[in-house]
């Protein structure tokens, strides 16, 4: 099983545990938003330019109320049951381009959303296809003002983004994935200049 059709199966179940009022990392997000978000980004792709594009929000908005009206455990059951039969997505490597770890994440946000979270424990499949996807998101730390490495505790590092000066986040594959996506709520450790790493704190990560 890849790891975007493990993710979307494990984040389903944990949608279902949670519940639609559940808080989760997305700022100002229950967990029935994150859902309506996750199945217009992929039922509605007319709809969903207004998550890049914000002239287009309050199109994006209006087909998520859609979503957000439906019953609970249909809404999670349709987005179990993944895209449309025709969607490119139902490729294996196209999936796994576009959802891995976008699945991911939204998983951690579910998990994460309330104090008290853990990491979840190793798991040598999944580490490794997240720290590949790890090592493809310069595009999420582009304004970063200093240079950006990313490094394993076991010790392999990879430079997402050049600059003057250079700040080495450290941490498992899953945590470097959060943090270039912009969350807060992770366990790495920031190396470097002291004005380096303060400036790559304050700046804006993720989409």
């Amino acid at each position: 099983m890849s790891l975007a059709s493990r993710e979307r199966a494990e984040l389903s179940d944990e949608l279902l545990r949670a519940g639609p009022d559940r808080p989760t990392l997305c700022a100002g997000w229950t967990t029935r938003d994150l859902l309506a978000h996750l199945l217009v980004r992929e039922r509605q792709l007319h709809a969903a330019a207004g998550i890049l594009i914000p002239a287009l929000a309050s199109v994006t908005e209006r087909a998520m109320d859609g979503y957000r009206e439906m019953e609970w455990t249909e809404a999670v059951a349709l987005f179990r049951g993944g895209p449309q039969s025709w969607s490119p997505a139902r490729l294996e490597r196209i999936d796994a381009a576009a959802n891995a770890n976008e699945f991911f994440v939204h998983h951690e946000d579910v998990r994460r959303g309330e104090p008290g979270w853990e990491p979840r424990g190793p798991d040598e499949e999944r580490d490794t296809a997240l720290w590949a996807g790890a090592r493809r998101l310069g595009l999420l730390l582009r304004r970063s003002p200093v240079g950006v490495v990313l490094a394993r505790p076991s010790g392999e590092r990879h430079v997402v983004k050049t600059g003057p000066g250079a700040v080495t986040v450290v941490g498992e594959p899953g945590e470097l994935v959060l943090f270039a996506f912009g969350r807060d709520a992770v366990r790495v450790e920031l190396q470097g200049d002291p004005a380096d790493v303060e400036a790559l704190r304050g700046s804006p990560r993720g989409v």
